[in-house]
């Protein structure tokens, strides 16, 4: 039988994410509020977070400003309403994405074969342009400004672990911290966190690790995992590259011995060596390996080894969800202060976007929710939950009259409109 779906099911969901008194009690814990009692700041953080959503065009302090006048059906003047926008402002915003990210969880759908790992974790970080005078965020190029987000993607609870916001030009690998935290955890990531020692320190923290295996990279090979038919070319004792192109088998699993470097301790550095787990699938369309490093069990087969990998691609769409639907790409501010705001607003927009679709999941375990249609129309009805949230915290419904007349009139006198320019102009050469 169909659970029926109450009209207040997304209001208690998001109101029990983040409950008014929680935000409060953070807000005056964060001096937000004593001199800005005009301003319901429990409507202003969800503005915040759903603003990501309601305004398409541009992440400006005014698409912000429209959508909470909106929802309130309050008047703010422009300049007390960017006065708010302010370091501790931030800080309640990054308060309630730590709260967040404990809090949210979404069924997953990984095969039981994974429930071998506490968790599946992918590492990436993606680049985004800001304003070119923005100094405090370099990048690759002189005459631009950039900022990296660095973001460990939880695949099991499609959640997202703690992030860290750096210029363009930071390396990835600097930001990934190997620990103990890892154990009995699989992390995927790409080949900007690359490195022989990290996958030693996994290995030694307990914990897993797949990565694609470098093109130039040619470990020597001491031992084959797989039995294969007939005169197969024995692999032991050689380097990778160098029976590569004799290869025609369809796939490649052998242990590989792999030397590297410790990190230095007390002036020295020593080098090491440790075997690790090397897998190829062959491409039929361009004749080569897809190869993989990994320190996966046996009972992991090449080809389940490599769609483990294109679990990665979970962290490219929460990217492209991040840049496409939210706009992280589109901020219009010279404040290095505001931008790191921004980003965490950004980040709670997903994460509430996370935490509705638990729900659904939760209410319809054999129903299908594709991950980018759902963000599509959580954005499309982003507006409408910021207004019925709004109700809720008892603020009145919108008067759409009134708003279109505040938001559409002309803000200044002294500024005329080209056709009054115009006008004014003959007027003066008709009295000359």
């Amino acid at each position: 039988m169909k659970p029926e779906l109450s009209p207040t099911l997304i209001r208690r969901r998001l109101t029990s994410l983040f409950p008014a008194e929680l935000i409060e009690e953070i807000a005056y814990e964060r001096d937000v509020v004593q001199r800005h009692q005009t301003i319901d700041i429990t409507m202003l953080a969800w503005t915040l977070i759903m603003g990501f959503a309601v305004d398409g065009e541009a992440r400006t302090i005014a698409g912000f400003q429209r959508a909470y006048s909106a929802a309130t059906n309050q008047t703010v003047a422009r300049s007390s309403f960017y006065d708010r926008f302010t370091p501790a402002l931030a800080a309640l915003m990054s308060d309630l994405l730590e709260h967040a990210l404990e809090e949210v969880a979404v069924p997953h759908t990984i095969a039981p074969r994974f429930e071998l790992f506490r968790e599946v974790l992918i590492a990436d970080a993606t680049v985004f342009r800001l304003h070119r005078l923005l100094s405090e965020f370099p990048a690759t190029h002189s005459d631009q400004s950039g900022a990296k987000l660095h973001l460990v993607h939880n695949a099991t609870t499609q959640s997202l672990a703690p992030f860290q916001l750096t210029d363009e030009r930071t390396q990835e690998s600097s930001q990934l911290q190997t620990g103990s935290w890892l154990r009995g955890r699989l992390l995927l990531f790409d080949l900007g966190f690359y490195s022989f020692r990290r996958f030693a320190l996994i290995e030694e923290n307990g914990g897993f690790f797949l990565t694609r295996l470098k093109s130039n990279a040619n470990p020597l090979i001491v031992g084959e995992r797989r039995k294969w038919r007939g005169c197969a070319i024995s692999l032991p004792g050689r380097r990778l590259q160098d029976v590569l192109g004799d290869l025609t088998r369809e796939l490649i699993d052998v242990t590989v011995e792999i030397t590297f470097k410790r990190r230095p301790y007390a002036g020295k550095q020593s080098t090491d060596t440790m075997e690790f787990r090397v897998v190829g699938v062959r491409n039929e369309d361009t004749d080569d390996y897809h190869l993989y490093v990994t320190n996966l069990p046996d009972e992991f087969t090449p080809k389940q080894v490599a769609a483990l990998y294109g679990l990665r691609w979970e962290v490219e769409l929460l990217f492209r969800e991040l840049k496409s639907l939210y706009g992280l790409e589109k901020f219009q501010t010279s404040d290095p202060a505001i931008v790191e705001l921004l980003v965490v607003a950004a980040l709670l927009t997903l994460v509430v976007s996370r935490a509705l679709l638990g729900v659904f999941q939760e209410l319809f375990p054999e129903t299908i929710f594709p991950r980018e249609r759902w963000a599509k129309t959580f954005r499309s009805l982003a507006q409408l939950i910021l207004e019925d949230l709004s109700q809720s915290f008892g603020h009145p419904p919108p008067n759409l009259s009134e708003l279109m007349f505040r938001d559409a009139r002309q803000p200044e006198k002294s500024r005329l409109l080209l056709s009054e320019r115009v006008t004014k102009a003959f007027m003066r050469r008709s009295s000359a």
